[in-house]
């Protein structure tokens, strides 16, 4: 499996919106050039990882342009378009709102201001009370917006997501989400180094059975008002570590992978003015014991003249960071029958009951199929009119939940319909109003 991570692209308006007056198109041409050659000599890309900062300012013209050029990006790359994952970096966060919002303000400053042992709980609170949940992520509607498609959209019940791709030899990628901006932005204001929470709730990484855990978060580890304990977590659950924001390009390959993106399109009047991407072909080798995956890191970076993305050589003077990161083979946990009629059936607002067949352990990491998140990504191309229908005539929606924003909304819904075995029935609506 080849990964393409990135990070920090920066879509700013008004000039993004004009090739002719957006001074960073070139950069972005000449990376996807070099990433042509790149996909030539190693294949095709079977994942994009988008570490944060999609937009600038979080303004939706610039998702708008973000979308056209990450489907471009996929195209070149050949890597399908179910398989592209994204996370808010704080420059995804709209600071507007934030100002204009005191709800919002008033549950940042609930969660930063509580003592430290505290703050878990208090996070927990300000998400589980309606208002004050749903104002911590109304900054975030533009980014969810954009990245619903992706099934990678956040809210109060789910600040962070997970999604399941199969490596080779039985072993699962298991890919996290994670966000760190929910307390950025506080007042309007810039974030603070040290100032964000991540909290345990994010951080549990269940260390499954032959699964390695991947975390994908804007923030390093260092911005967090938590550092150590999510260092000590990271370290222990999770095989792969990659962050954004700093725009610095390092990697610590040991027994676990933790690697800094550099910026695609870092300002213009930074120095050193480094683009840069990463490339992480993963195979698995061995079995039993011995199982491990080879991880074989490529950093690309921009030179300035003659411009072009040249590799980041390693101590020895080559083009390729290596490790090994074990995942001997064990038993899986055995599945446990957990037939739906046993769980209360509910009457949904749209006056129809729940189907009942057998539930889906874990429906939001099995998305990560390729099928499902191609399905996805068409369900959310069709009109809001067109998804509503669908929702409701399968009795997706529960009470109240017509009033939630669309991401979260129809986020609920698919992965019920996951959790229901209801996902070909979905195929089915989808194909007959693309018709």
């Amino acid at each position: 499996m080849l990964l393409l991570h990135i990070s920090d692209i920066h879509f700013k308006s008004p000039e993004c919106l004009d090739p002719s007056q957006d001074p960073h198109l070139a950069i972005r041409t000449r990376m996807m050039r070099d990433l042509a050659q790149q996909v030539g000599v190693l294949g095709e890309i079977d994942a994009i990882l988008i570490g944060g900062d999609v937009a600038f300012k979080a303004d939706p013209d610039e998702y708008h342009t973000a979308w056209n050029w990450i489907q471009e990006l996929a195209a070149i790359s050949g890597c399908p378009k179910g398989r592209i994952f994204t996370v808010p970096g704080n420059h995804d966060v709209d600071r507007n709102i934030i100002r204009q919002n005191v709800p919002t303000q008033s549950a940042q400053h609930m969660i930063s201001s509580a003592p430290t042992n505290q703050r878990e709980w208090r996070l927990g609170q300000q998400l589980a009370n309606e208002e004050s949940g749903q104002s911590l992520f109304a900054a975030h509607s533009a980014y969810n917006d954009f990245a619903a498609p992706f099934g990678c959209q956040v809210w109060p019940d789910k600040p962070f997501w997970h999604q399941d791709l199969p490596l080779e030899g039985g072993v699962t990628l298991r890919i996290y989400g994670l966000t760190s901006t929910l307390l950025s932005g506080q007042n309007g204001e810039d974030d603070i180094q040290g100032s964000l929470y991540l909290s345990p709730r994010q951080t549990v990484l269940n260390p499954v059975p032959n699964t390695a855990n991947l975390v994908l978060v804007h923030h390093p580890i260092d911005w967090l008002s938590d550092a150590d304990e999510v260092d000590d977590a990271l370290t222990t659950r999770a095989a792969f570590h990659l962050f954004g924001h700093k725009h610095r390009q390092r990697a610590i390959m040991a027994e676990y992978v933790r690697l800094g993106a550099g910026a695609v399109n870092p300002s213009r009047g930074e120095q050193p003015y480094q683009p840069g991407y990463n490339l992480i072909a993963l195979e698995v080798e061995g079995q039993g014991r011995d199982r491990h995956i080879k991880v074989e890191l490529h950093q690309r970076r921009l030179q300035d003249v003659p411009e072009r993305f040249e590799s980041i050589k390693n101590a020895q003077g080559g083009d390729v960071f290596c490790t090994v990161i074990p995942v001997p083979e064990e038993a899986p946990f055995p599945i446990v029958s957990n037939p739906i009629d046993a769980a209360p059936s509910s009457k949904t607002d749209t006056g129809l009951n729940h189907s009942n067949t057998s539930i889906v352990l874990d429906a939001e990491a099995a998305m990560g199929e390729t099928d499902t998140r191609e399905l996805l990504y068409r369900f959310w191309r069709l009109t809001s009119g067109q998804r509503r229908t669908i929702i409701t005539e399968l009795g997706l929606l529960e009470e109240g939940e017509l009033r939630l924003p669309e991401p979260e909304r129809y986020g609920r819904a698919l992965i019920r319909a996951g959790e229901r075995n209801l996902i070909n029935e979905i195929a089915a609506a989808v194909a007959r109003m693309e018709s």
